[in-house]
């Protein structure tokens, strides 16, 4: 009797050891149906087929998969409809490989369009290619990123139709661009200011070339925008006469005019004062360098020079050693203290020296442990006098380390807080306490009389109390009360002179109630009866059309912006202002330009900052242009 086809092929004799022995997969497998087949693993050439449910040797030939899922269909039904189920899902084509490759293969159409570069004038390619522009100027990365292997091949990954230009198409064409488009961006913001106050500082690069810094902020929408026009080259003589002229040609090579600045802040160095005594500009002293030098001067005492000289000494020793610092740690978690590292002083951040000295009194005992243990350093340990010493120190600048950090932001109005933080120290914070020792009293009181004494002068002294004024928040609290009825009638004088100005818009009355905003509308056509309460309406407007000054109607809205409501401590100023300009149109405007001056020089040092991370060793190539261009992107994107 004939036999069955497949049933010819199937081979149900089975060995026992191999219904022991694991199975292996098949190498290279592609199809579900290996799922219930593999092979012994002495049989390294994959020839005789097994079944994992029944251990059966099946014959397969040329790699077809027929046979195997007739023997499921035949042999094990239950897994056979769950390897249908699973080709369904896959998309695997009932068939060999060969008709699945086929299956798979693209149109010819889609292989060219996947193989076709983008043409560089394109939508796609410009979005890549400014996107690229972007990240080198953002986040301050080589130009030469763009020729590295790692990186061509992830934009190759990410797009394999895009071609990278060359490092020199970067350089020469989209940096110059993206620069013209926030240089333009830049212009018609300040076109829209009326008032700006500036901050400039100068600076050597790593090449030794020095630069000079010019930030400038103003107040757009009751925002405070902070921009960094120029990092310019400086290669002339550092004297108040080329500053002076510098700054002149950087402000006329913005359009910016000198009488709508208000005030630049520098640092207290003698040719940016002279600089700004030339031009006749207002100056503000740097908030954050005043107080560097007050501390310097207060703690200038032997005892104090002593005590942070062993500091200093310590620091160094455990920073030059790892066993040291591998005993500290030990030593910490013996006490039970916390594993902090010393931190070293920067001789141009005086709150540098407050940690280390805070970080050492912490920990004393580990550091003395581990001192002590070595011959050699026995004679860094700190001493009883040189604790004392340091914790008086520490007491006296700890509160002072918040004030430089709140008063350097740019993002927010820190003028109008000089007048009320220089009250809070000579009532607060530097004022000597009972328990105070003699050294801790010493140290305020010539921080004190320090900053006191500089900010005593005239100018000075009416720039902070204009900017108090204009704050919601402070008004005249924090202004001396002989110099109020005097600073009422500047900010009155001021006013006046801003509405007579012709280039800067008028602006309307302040109309303190919202309800007679409909009063001036168009009376109805119909005849209405009259009310008895609207005899008193008129009576009341005639007695409101008496005709007024501007001067009388400036204090008058004045007034009533001094008498309004207090104004809680943690709100801001300007979105204060942003809520209440309708109401007090002439005093918001003297706001928008007193509000903006920064209390410190932190912008022109942060703008010295970036130009750190880009002019570094391995760009110290730059040309002074390209400098330029990068910190301005860098800082305005």
């Amino acid at each position: 009797m004939e036999k069955d086809k497949h049933a010819d092929k199937e081979i149900p004799q089975t060995n026992p050891e191999q219904q022991e022995e694991e199975l292996v997969v098949k190498r290279g497998a592609t199809s579900v149906v290996w799922t219930w087949f593999g092979f012994t693993k002495a049989d390294k050439e994959q020839k005789n087929v097994i079944c994992k449910l029944c251990h059966a040797n099946v014959t397969v030939s040329h790699g077809s998969t027929s046979n195997l899922f007739y023997h499921l269909k035949v042999k094990h039904v239950k897994e056979y409809n769950e390897s249908q189920q699973m080709r369904s899902t896959s998309g695997v084509p009932s068939t060999s490989g060969a008709k699945s490759k086929k299956q798979s293969q693209t149109s010819l159409a889609e292989s060219f369009t996947r193989g076709t570069p983008y043409d560089k004038t394109s939508r796609r390619w410009k979005e890549i290619t400014q996107a690229i522009t972007m990240h080198i100027c953002k986040d301050m990365s080589p130009v030469y990123t763009v020729e590295k292997k790692g990186f061509r091949d992830l934009i190759k990954t990410l797009d394999p139709r895009y071609v990278m230009p060359s490092r020199k198409h970067f350089s020469e064409v989209e940096l110059p661009r993206l620069y013209g488009e926030c240089r333009r961006k830049i212009e018609a913001e300040l076109r829209d200011a009326l008032y700006f106050s500036t901050t400039t500082d100068l600076w050597t690069s790593r090449t030794t070339q020095p630069y000079m810094s010019l930030t400038i902020h103003f107040i757009k929408d009751w925002t405070l925008c902070s921009r960094c026009l120029q990092t310019s080259y400086f290669p002339e003589d550092h004297t108040g006469e080329m500053i002076a002229q510098s700054l002149k040609e950087a402000l006329q090579s913005w359009e910016l005019r000198e009488d709508h600045q208000v005030c630049v802040t520098t640092d207290n160095a003698t040719n940016n004062i002279k600089a700004l005594q030339l031009n006749d500009w207002t100056r503000l002293q740097c908030f954050a360098h005043r107080l560097h030098l007050a501390i310097e001067r207060g703690v200038k005492v032997p005892q104090v020079d002593r005590a942070i000289g062993v500091c200093k000494k310590i620091v160094s020793a455990f920073s030059n050693t790892w066993k040291r610092q591998r005993e500290l740690a030990i030593a910490q978690v013996q006490l039970g203290l916390p594993p902090h590292k010393l931190i070293t002083e920067s001789p141009t951040r005086w709150g540098s020296r407050q940690q280390m000295i805070e970080r050492v009194i912490e920990q004393e005992k580990a550091l003395t442990q581990v001192l002590q243990a070595d011959k050699k350093t026995r004679h860094l340990a700190l001493t009883w006098q040189d604790m004392d010493v340091l914790e008086s120190v520490n007491k006296a600048l700890c509160p002072l380390v918040e004030f430089t950090d709140a008063l350097s932001g740019e993002q927010y109005v820190s003028v109008s807080y000089l007048k009320p933080v220089l009250y809070l120290f000579n009532e607060q914070v530097l004022k000597p306490q009972d328990d105070d020792t003699q050294l801790t009293r010493d140290i305020k009181v010539n921080i004190l009389d320090y900053l006191n004494e500089k900010y005593a002068d005239e100018s000075t002294q009416e720039l902070l109390d204009m900017a108090s004024l204009l704050d919601p928040r402070f008004k005249t609290t924090y202004i001396n009360a002989e110099r109020v009825d005097y600073m009422k009638t500047r900010a009155a004088a001021e006013m006046e002179s801003l509405a007579a100005d012709p280039k800067r818009p008028v602006e309307g009355v302040s109309v303190p109630l919202a309800e007679d905003a409909g009063e001036n509308s168009e009376c109805p056509a119909k005849k209405q009866k009259k009310s008895l309460g609207s005899f008193f309406k008129i009576a009341s407007r005639q007695r409101q059309a008496v005709p007024q000054s501007e001067r009388e109607s400036i204090e008058m809205e004045l007034n009533s912006y001094l008498q309004a409501v207090e104004v809680d401590g943690e709100t801001n100023p300007l979105e204060w202002w942003r809520q209440h300009e309708a109401n007090f149109p002439r005093v918001a405007s003297l706001a928008k330009k007193y509000l903006c001056i920064p209390a410190t020089s932190a912008p022109s040092e942060r703008a010295f900052s970036t130009s750190g991370n880009i002019v570094t060793c391995r760009r110290s190539a730059l040309k002074p242009e390209r400098v330029d261009q990068l910190v301005c992107l860098a800082h305005n994107l």
